[in-house]
């Protein structure tokens, strides 16, 4: 029997375990699902993850966006079997020295991480990091390439370039900039009190450099910004319509960072969060660890329908791999 022609929803889900459970194929044939992520709790060898990326994809005919944060350092999602990837502090320390041997070791770093994924049947890795390091977030902290913006931007430009060689999108976060803000927005509500002139002349920069080379896609931080909006950025239409898709001309995809995180409760509950981001310019929604609160989702939530979305969507698909870089 073929699996039904649903298009992709706006909800991204993650599963439960290193096999699909009868409770996740239920949600992720849910027609306002679009894509899955995937933690270290769903790797357990390399064939076994092929395998899970195969079963999600024959859940539906238009297959499930299949993506994982998988940027190194302490964020790499799956280890055994796959290259150590080290912090992106460790390129903008090589850059500090010589910036040529820089960029090349990233565009390497990031055929690496596009091809080993790809292989294992996943489309993307929220990744790269585009916040600046200013030494105050512990939650940034050597996630970020370097605190000079030209830096970050030259470095994730070369990312991007390998990634892109080995079949892969990319997505930049956290726009507009989360390094500034000691506060995690996993367990608390930051605040930056800078104008938008200060932020402009610094943490847009790698994000406007980003989109200026097409990045296919962006996540917005659960950071508020009270000087341009009282709302959190993902929850911003000033933040996601009038800079990043009107004034830095972004036209890839929008998405928001998970709804379960402390930053994002100030929207409401679930179906109120998911109905924020949408309404001020995400296209999907991330709801990760929280199986009861993506069943209210899935149950309670009509949002209308989103144009842009497919057009999005289609630009996170993995591509087959390339040549790897020069």
């Amino acid at each position: 029997m073929s699996p039904p022609a649903v298009p992709r929803g706006p909800v991204m889900l993650d599963v439960a375990g290193v096999e699909l459970a009868p409770d996740d194929r239920d949600r992720l044939r849910h027609p306002l699902v679009g894509g899955v992520i995937l933690f270290a709790r769903n790797y357990a060898s390399s064939a076994q993850l092929k395998a899970l990326t195969a079963e999600i994809r024959a859940l539906r005919a238009q297959e499930l966006l299949i993506a994982v944060d998988h940027e190194g350092g302490r964020v790499q999602r799956f280890r055994e079997g796959f290259t150590p990837i080290p912090p992106m502090r460790a390129l903008g320390e090589l850059w500090d020295r010589d910036v040529a041997a820089a960029a090349r070791e990233a565009t390497r770093l990031g055929w690496t991480i596009g091809s080993e994924l790809r292989a294992h049947g996943v489309d993307f890795s929220f990744t790269p990091v585009l916040d600046l390091d200013y030494g105050a977030s512990t939650v940034i902290g050597d996630r970020a390439f370097h605190r000079n913006p030209n830096a970050a931007a030259h470095l994730a430009s070369a990312l991007h370039d390998g990634l892109r060689a080995a079949g892969m999108p990319a997505v930049g976060k956290h726009f507009p900039g989360h390094g500034y803000v000691a506060a995690d927005s996993h367990v608390d509500v930051p605040v930056d009190d800078r104008p938008l002139d200060r932020i402009a002349v610094d943490d847009l920069v790698p994000f406007g450099v980003m989109v200026g080379r097409g990045l296919e896609g962006m996540m917005p931080a659960h950071v508020v910004y009270p000087a341009v909006d009282p709302q959190p950025a993902g929850f911003s239409a000033k933040w996601l319509q009038e800079i990043l898709r009107g004034r830095l001309r972004f036209d890839g995809m929008i998405f928001s960072d998970d709804l379960g995180m402390a930053g994002a409760h100030v929207a409401g509950d679930m179906v109120a969060r998911a109905q924020a981001a949408l309404g001020a310019g995400c296209d999907m929604v991330l709801v990760c660890n929280d199986p009861a609160g993506a069943d209210r989702l899935l149950d309670g939530w009509q949002p209308a329908p989103w144009p842009g979305l497919a057009r999005g969507a289609a630009r996170m698909e993995g591509r087959t791999p390339g040549r790897g870089p020069a």
